[in-house]
């Protein structure tokens, strides 16, 4: 079954990654089926944080998905799929530079443009599930300086059809999901696009500001990083984080 089929629009939800857990769980849903709002009244992104998205002007959509095989310390690879998707959507929309800030948030420069939230259901060794959630800001603006954000309607000068640009997101993910299935774990492709590789940052790690350098990301998700001093190691999210901008 191809990602996209069945799309369930509501006009409003408290979440989509909610909804979607509720109605696999409910087996009224199955891989492919996407979760679209009109409005989603608690959004929520990387660690707990919230995120806002315009009503009726930005996509939300969660995909669910049910990855063969896939073993529990290798589920990252979804990771991957779901943000290098989203970047070649939006790369097909704007001229902008487009990076992949990991985990999973997709930046065009240094502002971000979509956000991913992945909650996966680990039955013994394997994902038995996963419900990948999507932002991208489309055709909001006004955006607070200190968010750091832009959006396709800023960065192309005019409007998009949602619809369009959910079409193209479905086949980009099916296109990303079926190479894998084929066995391309794509991370050469993650790892080139991956913001900051090479570049000494601004970092925090276990608490303490340090100064790093991105090179690649391991099979677990862990960003593996050059320390001033010469020191290379890999470190999970829990344990590293990009300083704020």
């Amino acid at each position: 079954m191809r990602i996209g089929a069945p799309v369930l629009a509501f006009e409003s939800l408290e979440s989509t990654n909610k909804m979607a857990a509720e109605l696999f769980g409910l087996s009224k849903v199955q891989h492919g089926a996407v979760i679209m709002a009109n409005e989603q009244t608690a959004g929520r992104g990387q660690r707990d944080r919230v995120w806002v998205a315009q009503k009726g002007a930005d996509l939300t959509v969660s995909v669910v998905l049910e990855p063969p095989g896939l073993r529990a310390e290798d589920q990252f690879v979804l990771s991957k799929l779901a943000a290098l998707a989203v970047s070649d959507v939006v790369r097909t929309w704007i001229g902008g530079p487009v990076a992949v800030k990991w985990p999973n948030d997709v930046l065009v420069g240094r502002r971000k443009i979509a956000g991913i939230l992945i909650e996966n259901d680990v039955m013994g060794e394997r994902v038995a599930c996963s419900v990948v959630g999507i932002g991208i800001n489309v055709n909001s603006s006004g955006f607070p300086e200190d968010l750091m954000a832009t959006s396709m309607l800023l960065e192309s000068g005019g409007r998009v059809d949602l619809t369009d640009v959910l079409t193209d997101l479905c086949g980009a993910l099916d296109k990303r999901w079926q190479a894998w299935v084929a066995g391309d774990a794509q991370a050469e492709d993650y790892a080139s696009a991956l913001w900051a590789k090479g570049r000494w940052v601004a970092m925090v790690l276990d608490g303490v500001p340090v100064t790093a350098r991105p090179m690649e990301v391991d099979r677990h998700g862990r960003l593996i990083v050059e320390l001033e001093g010469g020191a290379v190691n890999a470190y999970s999210l829990d344990q590293l984080r990009f300083a704020p901008r």
